[in-house]
């Protein structure tokens, strides 16, 4: 297919590694928060924000050079569901960071706080693929690597996910901490499941162009 950017700005290829770039800067913030003091958090909480919100406005390009532009590197739906796709990745990892702070998360047993440091690891190497992997989508059949890569991550993350339900389960922590506690996982896993979303957009975006 041809492809031409807009006249005046990005590429939807610029926009969309610029996405990834963000979803690195969001799981390093979101891996920072384990160790932080309460105080600390906020500010942690405030930057992620600030990332998501920067996140918000380049989706918002996308969508604008969906309509903009007469031809286009792949078809419009599928432009559109990978914005869609990379700012949902970014909103839950933001959501997660969220409850850190609103729910006050802190001194957990050793073997939970592992857990959820596992859980928020895969997300980071998951970001840390697409990273890598989004500047070559302008051949996405090159990227079979990469969406094979992240199913196998998301498979650990299913795995994850199960152990931390169960350690908390098992913790003897008050029952409200409980549940805040399974709220964070669930988030967590869900953000998982998002980047699995993403790369089976980016799969089959391939199929339809080989």
């Amino acid at each position: 297919m041809g492809f031409r950017k807009a006249a005046d700005g990005p590429s939807f290829f610029d926009l969309f590694s610029q996405q990834a770039a963000n979803l690195v800067s969001a799981t390093a913030l979101l891996a920072s928060v384990l160790g932080a003091s309460a105080q600390e958090r906020i500010a942690i909480r405030d930057q992620l924000h600030e990332v998501e919100h920067s996140g918000d406005e380049i989706n918002h390009r996308i969508a604008r050079l969906v309509n903009q532009t007469f031809i286009t590197p792949f078809d419009r739906e599928d432009l559109g569901l990978l914005g869609s796709n990379l700012d949902d990745c970014l909103d839950l990892i933001d959501e997660a960071c969220d409850l850190f702070v609103m729910y006050g998360i802190d001194e957990l047993p050793e073997q939970v706080s592992s857990l959820l440091a596992e859980q928020i690891d895969i997300l980071a190497r998951c970001a840390d693929q697409t990273a890598q992997s989004i500047p070559g989508l302008k051949s996405p059949l090159d990227l079979r690597d990469y969406w094979v890569e992240i199913n196998r991550l998301e498979n650990e993350g299913d795995l994850t996910y199960r152990r931390a339900l169960t350690a908390v389960f098992d913790s003897g922590l008050d029952p409200i901490m409980v549940i805040k506690l399974k709220d964070l996982i669930e988030v967590l896993e869900k953000a998982s499941d998002a980047f699995e979303d993403l790369a089976n957009a980016i799969e089959t975006i391939a199929v339809k162009e080989s």
